[in-house]
């Protein structure tokens, strides 16, 4: 079937959320460099990344298809918390999450070139979700990272996996916590004309 769009991340949760949509889209990833600016705040960073992953993606798309680009961080007491660099590194992070609320911060990006040279069209949308941990132990940070699960993961957790088990309040989006926030998604596509329910 024809795809839809062009989603910039090689994510399988955001392509899955995509076909929980019932979207088709053709992956096409993006490498750019994530470290945050000095002192940039994390609805900035977000909205910035997301921004430059769809506007990577189109400076070498072929297709004139929508370009869909996320990007997910979490947050505590206003520090960016990156993907763990190691296992000591995630231990850390998921001892400072533990028995506090953070946030995850979910941005998506949506560009359309409609007519040759022409500046592409571009849209935005930043979720802001709060992620309430019990406390958990460190005998079960330990077992929690010999999983596998957190080592590519903002914050050093999944919520659609094992890491739930440590979730006691979520207020917000859980699709934007997993990386894709899809009511904001769908608000996007709507302005190219692609509809979840017609």
């Amino acid at each position: 079937m024809t795809a839809q769009l062009v989603l910039a991340s090689a994510s399988p949760r955001r392509q899955e959320l995509l076909a929980q949509l019932g979207i088709r889209c053709f992956v096409q990833p993006v490498d750019i460099d994530e470290t945050p600016f000095l002192n940039e705040a994390p609805f900035a960073y977000v909205k910035r990344m997301a921004a430059e992953k769809s506007a990577a993606c189109l400076a070498f798309s072929v297709d004139k298809l929508p370009i869909l680009a996320a990007d997910t961080t979490v947050v505590l007491q206003g520090e960016i918390m990156g993907k763990p660099k190691n296992q000591r590194h995630a231990q850390e992070m998921l001892a400072q999450l533990s028995g506090t609320t953070h946030q995850v911060y979910s941005a998506v990006s949506l560009r359309k070139v409609t007519q040759p040279f022409e500046s592409p069209n571009h849209w935005e949308a930043v979720s802001i979700t709060e992620v309430t941990f019990r406390h958990i132990s460190s005998a079960e940070i330990t077992a929690y990272w010999k999983t596998g699960e957190p080592c590519d993961k903002a914050g050093g957790y999944a919520i659609q996996g094992l890491g739930s088990i440590f979730i006691e309040k979520i207020q917000g989006s859980f699709s934007g916590v997993m990386g894709l926030p899809l009511f904001e998604t769908a608000q996007l596509l709507a302005k190219q004309g692609i509809y979840i329910i017609k």
